[in-house]
């Protein structure tokens, strides 16, 4: 992409390009945990784009659409709705409407700041007469106010005087692209314009979500000459039109302040005053407040979150990049809320929770926010366990099963190799507990609600368990792995792996809780049913578990009859065949040999203690060169472990892949979203894998080295109510305690106690 400009701090468009604009549409994108939106235009585009606004929880359950129904099915697929568009403001300069699809315009340039969290750009406008016209816009989603968003925009006359007309408008007549039946997803409710204020409601279809926009607005550098209330399309579209003049050489400006306001956090009825009220409130406040406390919000996220890499640009903007969009995704303040892939930035995966929460975005929230933040995304599990339990019940099976893709707790994935086989997400989910509890020491969680989810989901694994009297040994049949390029698989090494970690661990907790919380174990023993023998039968399964492995070439396979399978690398592929998914049959990439994602690596690393170097080393040998790396979540695995065996530069290369997959366009398809949950996977690459950090035996233990390309970087941990700082140079590891009581870690393998404001350093 010629148009992106390399910048520590921002995603800077230097340039248009209208096959780019959906592309720079997401990069842009912007959120607060409560509502986000695409980097859109403000004022009208009628070239190809992607509106996209979205409030955090409100979906709709659209009928599943399938060409063969299966017994077991969800009947429906959830989606994260488009919703009301309210930055929308139409510009007239001189009657001509300004439209960068079919206007003349130059020196274009869309900058998204991210330190501070505003979106800014530039253009100018060329009238049909020749004169030019400089427009600047402006605006930020609140942090501070998840309610609020605010939008400066600005004109100035650089050619002569110009009759200028704005229309700040709200629009809920809104669709999604992705529609299985093209159908609209919300209803009129009511609406209001007036010269001062317009505001819209609208709601769900089936969920009965409400939503209500309402805004105020200001001029600036010049005096309106006319206001006329707009009320179009039976009401859902609503604004203002204002007619004003200026100068040559004079600027006018348009302040809007935007309420939207959601039935998940008020009551229906009466919204659409609060919108008024909070629009009017913030019009009160006025613009420069209002950013100065979306700034220190921003300000304090970055305070513990960011990473710094010196000498290295392009890696610089690439984890900045990741975890600006990972901040702007979850907030952790509602555990009703979670994490879709694609966060607020688009509509592909339905903006739906899947697996990725607990196997990579945990880690994030964990190292940098407080312990409550990352408790939340595990009590969204707890409150979904009974509809586990029904989706279990459904498939024929006992005890829970979550859902792969959710809203609700309920299924929502319409594709039968997931919704029946990826079964591996309860271990990701029960692996969430115990990373949890090992890394905030917090063992309240794990007594009193995980282990009710350790439980019912050992349970399911118990009926989905299949014992072969002939070889005496327990297998999982017909499942489909991390590696989704291989479906209806018998013995998939990373699910059983796993599941056998998941049955043991189980046990164990309900032993170490019958020692050391007994009164909590005899209310999980009565509450859950459980019995002596139904724990024997987790630990017999446990250690009965197949799993395949190849002695002669020291791998664990990944599953039943890979090694059957033509073995060709992915250097031995035509370039022109990659991505796979998007130039081979199904059928051709489901025969190959070809891996999609970390699987079995997947394993090493969740359950990295019980393995040798030797091992990680021979298994990673063996699969990263087969390995396509067309799931966003694969590169930062193979990163970690190859930075752990000592492979550094091939960690730093897949880094940059999973750090710059959506800013470089990897895989073709970041104009539909960014991959926010692979994102994480970049922090993991830089604190897992080049900074070592693992917890060891309750104790916090890092090892960090220093990528070639960089000269120095350094990354902040919350740990246990302490904010350390670590710094790796050519000098050596530096670890600060900046905050907390003193606390005993391990640095390359050695004991060292930090205490406040001493730094301790390692060569």
């Amino acid at each position: 992409m010629s148009l992106l400009v390399n910048d520590e701090w921002k995603i800077i468009q230097e340039g248009f390009s209208a096959e780019e604009n959906r592309l720079f549409e997401s990069l842009m994108s912007s959120g607060n945990g409560r509502m986000g939106l695409r980097g859109n235009h403000e004022e009208d585009y009628s070239g190809d784009t992607l509106k996209g606004t979205y409030v955090a929880g409100v979906y709709y359950p659209d009928k599943t659409r399938v060409g063969w129904w299966k017994n077991g099915y969800p009947e429906y697929f959830a989606k994260v709705l488009n919703a009301i568009d309210f930055i929308g403001i139409r510009v007239f300069v001189n009657g001509e409407a300004v439209d960068l699809a079919s206007s003349r315009f130059t020196g274009y340039r869309r900058e998204l700041d991210m330190k501070e969290s505003v979106l800014r750009r530039h253009f100018i406008f060329i009238g049909t007469d020749g004169a030019e016209y400089e427009i600047n816009t402006e605006r930020f989603i609140s942090y501070a106010d998840p309610d609020l968003a605010v939008i400066k925009y600005s004109i100035k006359s650089l050619s002569r005087d110009a009759d200028i007309t704005l229309i700040p408008f709200l629009n809920g007549d809104v669709k999604n692209e992705d529609a299985n039946y093209n159908e609209k997803f919300w209803d009129y409710v009511n609406s209001g314009a007036a010269k001062d204020a317009s505001y819209v409601t609208m709601r769900t279809r089936k969920t009965n979500f409400t939503v209500s926009a309402a805004f105020n607005w200001k001029i600036l550098g010049a005096q309106v000459q006319e206001t006329y209330p707009v009320n179009e399309r039976d009401g859902e579209y609503v604004g203002v039109k204002i007619n004003t003049r200026i100068t040559k050489g004079s600027e006018v400006t348009l302040e809007k302040y935007v309420a939207v306001m959601s039935d998940r956090y008020y009551e229906s009825k009466g919204i659409e005053n609060l919108a008024l009220q909070k629009a009017q409130k913030a019009l009160e406040t006025g613009y420069e407040k209002l950013y100065e406390d979306n700034k220190a919000k921003w300000s304090d996220i970055w305070r513990m979150a960011d990473i710094t890499i010196s000498g290295d640009v392009p890696a610089q903007q690439g984890i900045r990049f990741n975890i600006y969009h990972l901040n702007c995704t979850y907030s952790g303040d509602d555990p009703r809320l979670n994490i879709g892939p694609k966060g607020f930035t688009g509509e592909k995966y339905g903006g739906s929770t899947y697996w990725d929460t607990e196997a990579y975005c945990l880690y994030f929230y964990l190292g940098t926010q407080q312990p409550e933040i990352a408790r939340s995304l595990l009590v969204y599990r707890h409150n979904h366990l009974e509809k586990a339990k029904e989706n279990s019940q459904k498939l024929g099976t006992r005890g829970a099963l979550y859902p792969m893709v959710t809203m609700n707790g309920e299924e929502c994935h319409n594709e039968w190799e997931i919704t029946f086989e990826e079964i591996h997400r309860n271990c990701a989910i029960t692996y969430a507990i115990k990373n949890y509890t090992d890394y905030t020491g917090d063992e309240s969680y794990l007594v009193t609600k995980g282990i009710d989810v350790l439980v019912e989901t050992s349970r399911y694994w118990v009926s989905r368990a299949n014992y072969n009297p002939r070889k005496n040994v327990t297998m999982i049949l017909g499942v489909t792995g991390p590696n989704e390029y291989e479906n209806n698989v018998n013995n998939n090494w990373y699910t059983n792996r796993m599941v056998k970690w998941s049955l043991q661990y189980t046990a164990d907790v309900l032993a170490m809780m019958k020692t050391k919380y007994p009164e909590r174990y005899q209310e999980a023993v009565e509450r859950l049913g459980i019995t002596a023998e139904e724990v024997e039968s987790f630990e017999r399964i446990s250690r009965t578990m197949y799993l395949p492995e190849d002695k002669e070439l020291g791998i664990f396979l990944q599953q039943d009859g890979y090694l059957d399978k033509e073995q060709v690398l992915v250097s031995e592929l035509p370039p022109e065949d990659l991505p796979l998914n998007k130039n081979w049959s199904w059928d051709r990439i489901l025969r190959s040999c070809f891996i999609k994602q970390a699987d079995v690596l997947q394993g090493l690393w969740f359950l990295n203690d019980e393995f040798t170097l030797e091992e990680k080393a021979r298994n990673f040998d063996f699969y990263e060169p087969r390995t396509v790396h067309e799931s966003s979540l694969s590169p930062c695995v193979y990163s970690i472990i190859a930075a752990e065996i000592g492979r550094e530069d091939k960690a730093y290369e897949l880094y940059l892949r999973t750090a710059r997959l959506d800013l470089d366009n990897y895989n073709k398809d970041t104009d539909d979203g960014l991959h926010i949950t692979s994102m994480a996977g970049t922090w993991m690459s830089i604190v897992h894998g080049f900074g070592g950090m693992r917890i060891k035996n309750g104790e916090l233990s890092l090892a960090p080295f220093k990528p070639a390309a960089w000269k120095n970087y350094s990354f902040r941990l919350v740990y246990r109510g302490r904010f350390l700082k670590v710094s790796v140079d050519e000098q050596g590891t530096t670890v600060l305690l900046e905050d907390g009581q003193p606390i005993e870690i391990l640095l390359f393998g050695q004991k060292v106690m930090l205490e406040k404001g001493k730094a301790v350093k390692q060569s």
